[in-house]
């Protein structure tokens, strides 16, 4: 099976201030090709880790994809392209895909490119500590059959498997990192920038130098990027209003409005559901969770309306489902499966044998406003929902992931197919299912789904999206307009599935 273009499996699938630059000329200035360019880039988060194994992906790529490439590449609709693979190909049971990769490629440390190093970074990150180890999971073996063909075999099929080797899961660095005490800090790529670590500052400011020998010239559009890391809101508003960016990721849509009136587009795109994740979904710590009749009133006792106007500014669709509106399993009577009804709610509990109510322990921090935790603490508490914040800070990401609370108000991503939401948080192997919940019969609907082609594909994903809203395993509030913010004199194509463009689709305006 020849490889295809397309995203969908049915054809083939897949914290600190802003420090001005100085001599340079910014992307915005209009220079010439004498001058030099520098794209001056905002991020509202710091970076987890440089190590291919730990990485993340979605706002991260500000720091990744300048030092690493993939092995394929995804265009702004989310359509699979080549990266280091040139080629891939799929066995008929779709499980034994074979890439060959190009063969005019090095590290910055000078090492080549070979299959048996891709190999190698593929089986770390399957057995790596990043968030999305898990999409490797049906990564049987990888082997290189000769120098630069790689050939993949998995357990199962895995509708998203290219897809995933279009992010992170697919970055390749050099074999001189494995075992490297300063991978998390000193990145070894092959990508078209090298980090400059005596100008940069690890989690405030990252500066990445243009290398002259980069294999895709074309898709490099700057001679230095300066990446500076915010830490709240007020920070990178500052930051826009004196206009020291380019180009910034958002963290909050209430910043929407400062960004315009500075000159700023704001490129909004849909990709984030903001609500609770019930994860204690068999009450192994808070046994309310466990009946689906106290979640189902959680539900219900969400003002969505006013929880957009109050915590998004307005910018956010009201939803009580956590697919986003252009996924397959999207269904629009499921954004109002759960009216705001307190009254329903409190019934829902006294059947459920908690008529005064329960106590529900979440963990609160500094990096979101204390408005969002008072609303959704005012809303529960009407139900008789009694929450019990407890103040976390950078171990909130382990603590939540390692089950410390039965639920949690976080953003997460809306993934654009069902399978991935099903990998990234519904499965028993997903990230965000951390006490790693079983259901026969959601394993039923996956399984169907995961083989499913044409219109059985697309019924299979409504009814795992319908199965996942019934079951009220989540509770969300909205779709967050997520945005992106970029100067008059900066292009930005923004990408299908990600909350920020990807590198290669930001450049000076003509």
């Amino acid at each position: 099976m020849k490889h295809n273009t397309s995203k969908h499996w049915a054809v083939g699938v897949g914290l600190s201030c802003a420090l001005a630059l100085s001599a340079c000329s910014g992307a915005g200035g209009g220079g010439t090709a004498q001058e030099q360019t520098t794209l001056r880039y905002g991020s509202a988060a710091a970076l987890n880790s440089f190590a291919p194994w730990e990485a993340r992906w979605a706002g991260d790529v500000a720091y990744l994809q300048p030092v690493y490439d993939t092995l394929l590449r995804a265009d702004p609709d989310g359509n699979i392209q080549p990266g280091l693979a040139s080629t891939w190909d799929w066995d008929e049971t779709l499980t034994k895909l074979t890439l060959k990769l190009r063969d005019d490629v090095k590290f910055s440390d000078g090492q080549a490119l070979t299959a048996d190093v891709a190999a190698g970074n593929l089986t770390r990150f399957r057995d790596g500590t990043s968030d999305n180890a898990s999409f490797l999971r049906a990564l049987k073996t990888a082997e290189a059959a000769d120098e630069h063909t790689l050939v993949l075999t998995l357990s199962e099929p895995d509708p998203a498997f290219l897809v995933y080797l279009s992010q992170n899961a697919g970055i390749i660095g050099s074999p001189s990192m494995w075992n490297s005490p300063e991978a998390k800090t000193t990145p070894v790529g092959s990508g078209p920038y090298e980090l400059n670590k005596e100008e940069s500052v690890v989690g405030s400011k990252y500066v990445f130098d243009k290398k002259a020998d980069y294999w895709d010239s074309e898709s490099v559009h700057y001679d230095e990027i300066v990446v500076n890391v915010y830490a709240d809101s007020t920070a990178l508003v500052n930051a826009l209003k004196s206009g020291q960016l380019d180009v910034s990721a958002s963290n909050t849509p209430t910043q929407i409005p400062d960004a315009k009136a500075s000159g700023y587009e704001a490129n909004l795109t849909e990709l984030n559901w903001a609500g609770f994740l019930l994860v204690d979904r068999e009450g192994k710590t808070n046994p309310a969770l466990g009946d689906v009749r106290v979640r189902r009133a959680i539900n219900h006792a969400l003002d969505r309306d006013g929880l957009v106007q109050a915590l998004a500014a307005g910018y956010a669709t009201p939803t009580t489902q956590i697919v986003s509106a252009s996924s397959d399993a999207y269904v629009a009577d499921l954004d109002e499966r759960y009216p705001y009804d307190p009254d329903k709610a409190k019934k829902l509990l006294a059947e459920a044998g908690y008529p005064e109510g329960f106590t529900l322990v979440m963990p609160r921090n500094n990096f979101v406003p204390e408005s969002e935790f008072a609303v959704y603490a005012e809303q529960l508490g009407a139900v008789g929902i009694k929450v019990q914040w407890e103040q976390t800070g950078d171990d909130l990401f382990p603590k939540m992931l390692g089950g410390t609370w039965s639920a949690f108000p976080f953003q997460l991503q809306s993934d654009p197919t069902a399978w991935q939401t099903l990998q990234f948080a519904v499965l028993p192997s997903a990230t965000w299912n951390p006490f790693h919940v079983a259901n026969d019969e959601l394993s039923a609907l996956a399984a169907k789904l995961q083989t499913a082609k044409g219109e059985d594909a697309a019924s299979a994903a409504k009814q795992v999206n319908e199965w996942i809203v019934d079951q009220a395993w989540f509770a969300p509030s909205y779709r967050l307009q997520s945005a992106f913010f970029s100067d008059a004199d900066t292009k930005v194509v923004m990408q299908d599935d990600n909350i920020a463009p990807y590198l290669w689709n930001i450049e000076p305006k003509k």
